[in-house]
């Protein structure tokens, strides 16, 4: 398992303050933690500053502990089932940082201490006077391991990379184009960004093309559907060949996205598999952001849910097709949000009714007789057309370069709607709601809202899909496939 660090902006806000001194002296202070376990990485997710009283710790040039305060901190911590953090400051240092022999040492001496009262690992993290952080998490044995980046999530995603498990990719000729448009130190920092596309439709096949073109290294397709025909007019890529050798979304994704890489060593990652399910969830929380191009309510419940639990981004796009009663297009409208702390979630900004969650999670928007009863208007909006779902695709990417470059300074805008019949792009204004359980879990981690289970309709489709591709025809078409190294 690899390590990370996140944190929202707000508690990156407060620790900065504290820790960055006018007097340019070292500082130290305490914070507590809360776990997000994914397939391959696990995340500690500072969600509470402890600022230290009087008395609780000594600023001498250097600053150090006292241990009244790692106890103070550490039954606190347990009381509330965190760990607990451990932060001092390097004030005329940037990029990651290494400890001295002083800052080993101090952290060492309670990392045992913390273990035995929280059940948790001591994460150590250091800030430079950049604000750039770095981090560690420490074994029973009082030995530390260092972490590969440290994610401040704000309305600008900011994250310092640990060069030595994460380095910098080269920037090759294909990509020179695009660096000029925002510069090596950004581009070195945004390729090197995990992001999960959920959803290879229309609109997110066309932004994993993109993201690839862009020289992101890692992306990850999730999608549990198969390429049919109806699907033709709108997957700018896929053939009848690639229905007729029952291919999935993703596989489909995958080549057209390695075709189109640019980075030198791409790694296009191709999950047959449901967010909704708890190993399709845990997938994901390896992911640094995540676009959301599904429209059924479970799923998009699920990824409400990581965007604050998790402290992990989700980029939401969709449209809504309006049409007269003969059939002639009245007007089509197209929505893009961020989710992250300090933004509305998809309830709050009206683009997601809670109570469908459970009713999409029983199936029930699949039972003819069930939604004779609830009416149309209950139905996911499956409206999308190959002109329009382009509009769609560039509205989220520019919400995505908003959220990783903030250009001029300025991060996501909020939520966007754009009206096609009138031309207009209207900025949507959306209060924070009190007594929200999706907002009200920023930071929670593992103690999340759980909305996963089993996904019997994914299922049922992989089942169908590995049934066809079993026949002897398909199996053939598939091999010669395979053998001429071509795709149709």
């Amino acid at each position: 398992m690899t390590f990370s660090v996140a944190m929202p902006g707000t508690i990156d806000n407060e620790l900065s303050r504290h820790l960055l001194r006018a007097d340019g002296q070292e500082d130290v202070c305490l914070a507590t933690y809360a776990t997000s376990t994914g397939s391959t990485r696990t995340t500690a997710l500072v969600n509470a500053a402890l600022l230290p009283e009087r008395g609780e710790r000594a600023v001498h040039g250097n600053a150090s502990f006292t241990g009244d305060y790692f106890v103070r901190a550490a039954a606190q911590a347990a009381s509330r089932g965190r760990g607990v953090v451990a932060l001092h400051s390097h004030p005329g240092s940037r990029g990651w940082q290494l400890m001295s022999r002083p800052d080993h040492d101090a952290e060492r001496s309670y990392a045992h201490l913390v273990q035995q009262v929280t059940g948790k690992p001591l994460v150590g993290m250091t800030l430079a006077g950049n604000g750039d952080w770095s981090c560690r998490v420490w074994d029973a044995a009082g030995v530390p391991t260092h972490g590969e980046s440290v994610r401040v999530v704000g309305d600008h995603f900011r994250v310092t990379w640990n060069d030595q498990l994460r380095p910098a990719p080269k920037i090759n000729g294909r990509q020179d184009r695009t660096v000029s448009a925002w510069g090596e130190e950004t581009h070195a920092s945004l390729v090197r960004t995990r992001v999960l596309v959920v959803g290879v439709g229309s609109v997110g096949l066309d932004v994993g093309l993109r993201l690839a073109a862009t020289g992101l290294v890692q992306v990850g397709v999730m999608d549990f559907d198969s390429v049919e025909i109806v699907n033709l007019d709108r997957l700018v890529g896929a053939t009848a060949t690639d229905v007729r050798l029952a291919r999935s979304k993703v596989e489909v994704a995958r080549r057209l996205m390695v075709r189109a890489a640019t980075a030198t060593n791409p790694q296009i990652v191709e999950l047959d598999a449901s967010i909704c399910d708890p190993a399709g969830l845990a997938a994901a929380l390896d992911y640094d952001i995540v676009i959301s191009c599904v429209d059924r309510p479970w799923p998009r419940g699920v990824l409400n849910t990581l965007a604050y639990a998790d402290l992990i981004p989700v980029i939401d796009g969709g449209i809504g097709i309006d049409t007269f009663d003969d059939g002639t297009m009245r007007n089509a409208t197209w929505r893009t949000h961020v989710l992250l702390p300090g933004q509305p979630c998809l309830c709050c900004n009206r683009q997601l009714d809670a109570g469908e969650i459970q009713t999409d999670k029983l199936g029930l928007l699949d039972d003819p007789a069930y939604m004779s009863g609830a009416g149309p208007e209950a139905l996911p909006k499956r409206q999308n057309v190959a002109a329009l779902a382009a509009g769609v695709s560039a509205s989220i990417l520019a919400q995505f370069v908003s959220l990783t470059v903030a250009p001029s300074g300025f991060g996501v805008p909020g939520p966007l709607s754009y009206a096609l019949s009138i031309h207009t792009l209207d900025h949507l204004h959306f209060p924070m709601k009190k007594g929200c359980a999706f907002e009200a879990a920023v930071a929670a981690g593992d103690d999340r809202l759980v909305l996963t289970g089993e996904h019997a309709a994914a299922r049922h489709i992989q089942a169908g899909r590995r049934a066809q591709q079993a026949r002897p025809v398909t199996r053939l078409r598939r091999a010669l496939s395979r053998g001429a190294q071509r795709y149709y």
